[in-house]
C-alpha cells in the first residue's frame, strides 16, 4: 500500500513542455506555473543564449558554422531549476544579465542553428529533465517536438506580432515597438526555417493564443491543463 508521500510524489511526477515564439508570455507563464505546482523549471533559451555569449566572448566567428561547431563542447553550462530564482552559469560565471544584451540576442539564432550546438544543449536539457524530482516545466522552441517528445503535456503559446512586440518592448523598456516587431518576425523566420529542430508546434500540443489574455489568465489556463493531466495519470 502506498504511503501519502509516495502518492503525492506519483501525482507530482509530470513533465510539461511549453513552446512558442518570443513575446507570448512563455517565460513568465512557465516560471509561475512551476512555482505554483511545486515543479522544477528550465529556460532552454537561456542555455542557447549562454553558449552564444561564450562564443562571442571567446572570439568565435559567429558567421562560421564550422567554427561554432568545433567550439560547441567547450563551455560548461549549469542551469539552476528553482522557478523562484532560476540561474545560468558558464564556466563558473553568472551570466543571467550578460546573455540578455542586444548583441547576444542578435546572434543567438545563428549559433543555435548549428547542429552540433543543438545536440550538445539538447543532451543537457534531457539530463536536467530526467533528474528533476517530481517533474519539471521546460520552456523553449523545440521542446515538444525534439527535446522531450514524450512529455506528459505539451503546450504551444502564440500571440499576434503586435501583442508580442508591445510586451517585449515593455520588458526591454524600448519605445520602438515597430523595430521590436520586425526583430521578432526576423527571429521567428530564422527559428522556424532552420534545418535542425525548427520552431514548430507538436502535433499533440495544446495551442493557447495569449493575444487577448492577461498573464494571470494564461497562467490559470496552463495550471488547469497540468492539473487535468496529473489527475488522469
Amino acid at each position: 500500500m502506498e504511503t501519502a508521500a509516495e502518492t503525492t510524489e506519483a501525482v507530482q511526477a509530470v513533465i510539461v513542455a511549453i513552446d512558442g515564439p518570443s513575446g507570448t508570455g512563455k517565460s513568465s507563464t512557465s516560471k509561475a506555473v512551476a512555482a505554483q505546482l511545486g515543479l522544477s523549471y528550465l529556460d532552454t533559451g537561456a542555455q542557447y543564449r549562454a553558449i552564444t555569449w561564450w562564443m562571442v566572448n571567446n572570439g568565435i566567428d559567429i558567421e562560421d558554422p564550422s567554427a561554432i561547431a568545433s567550439a560547441a563542447g567547450k563551455p560548461e553550462i549549469v542551469s539552476g531549476t528553482d522557478p523562484a530564482a532560476p540561474t545560468i552559469v558558464v564556466d563558473g560565471t553568472d551570466v543571467a544579465q550578460p546573455i540578455r544584451t542586444p548583441e547576444v540576442t542578435s546572434k543567438v539564432s545563428a549559433v543555435s542553428a548549428v547542429p552540433e550546438v543543438r545536440t550538445r544543449i539538447t543532451e543537457l536539457q534531457r539530463a536536467i529533465a530526467a533528474a528533476a524530482p517530481g517533474g519539471i516545466v521546460v520552456e523553449g522552441r523545440d521542446i515538444g517536438t525534439t527535446v522531450l517528445p514524450d512529455a506528459d503535456l505539451k503546450i504551444f503559446l502564440t500571440a499576434s506580432p503586435e501583442a508580442r512586440a508591445a510586451r517585449r518592448s515593455s520588458e526591454m523598456k524600448s519605445a520602438d515597438v515597430q523595430a521590436t516587431r520586425e526583430a521578432l518576425i526576423k527571429r521567428d523566420t530564422a527559428d522556424s526555417s532552420r534545418k535542425t529542430s525548427p520552431l514548430a508546434k507538436a502535433g499533440d500540443a495544446v495551442e493557447v493564443d495569449t493575444t487577448e489574455l492577461t498573464l494571470q489568465q494564461v497562467i490559470e489556463c496552463v495550471v488547469t491543463l497540468v492539473e487535468e493531466k496529473r489527475a488522469a495519470k
